[in-house]
């Protein structure tokens, strides 16, 4: 197993005992609307077309209703399930990679917004991994800042997101890092730079 599958795993035991009307973190979503938007990700394409081509929407639209109102042990089921067998993501390695950051920062997104939550301890396999997916993304979430944005996990590697005339850097472990860099608030994260400029940055739009 990698970690996108073990992710995937305790997001699926985390349904479990929240139940499908939990909150997330995801603005507007319980934990049923989190479901359905995997399994429509992942098994359901022509649902996700419909959000692209107006002429589909209905049908898509019909497709997430149907999803929605499956039972929920038969919801998460699908969750755990994966993507079926024509989807390359059910490919081990495609799935690591187009799946870690994606089942790690849903499971934050339900953990953290129960009461009394705290992050989880270092894992080294995980934090690597996570590091891996926000080097290939972070230009793509900082891309449009103000001023440089640096990222720097304890040990001080960094990843440049983003080149300006001043810089801010974000201080804090991979799986923190990767959780600002998706605009989750609850993080823990600290910042280096001037007031204005680690503002700007806040206030950046920067989910995918």
């Amino acid at each position: 197993m990698g970690v996108a599958s073990d992710e995937r795993a305790q997001l699926c035991d985390l349904f479990d005992r929240v139940g499908p009307d939990a909150p997330t973190l995801c603005e507007g979503w319980s934990t049923r609307d989190l479901a359905v938007h995997l399994v429509v990700r992942e098994r359901r394409p022509d649902a996700l077309a419909g959000r692209l081509v107006k002429k589909l929407a209905e049908r898509g639209e019909r497709i997430e209703s149907e999803l929605r109102a499956l039972p929920w042990p038969e919801l998460v089921g699908q969750v755990r399930q994966g993507p079926p067998k024509w989807n390359p993501m059910g490919l081990s390695g495609v799935d690591e990679a187009a799946n870690t950051a994606e089942f790690f920062v849903h499971h934050e997104d339900v953990r953290r917004a129960q009461p009394g939550w705290e992050p989880r301890p270092a894992d080294p396999a995980r934090d690597e991994a996570l590091w891996r997916s926000l080097s290939r993304m972070a230009k793509v979430f900082y891309g449009r800042s103000p001023v440089g944005v640096v990222l720097r996990r304890p040990d001080g590697t960094e990843i440049a997101a983003k080149r300006g005339p001043r810089t801010i850097r974000i201080l804090g472990e991979p799986g923190e890092l990767l959780l600002h860099a998706f605009g989750r608030a609850q993080t823990r994260v600290t910042f280096e730079g001037s007031d204005a400029d680690v503002l700007a940055v806040e206030d950046l739009r920067r989910h995918l």
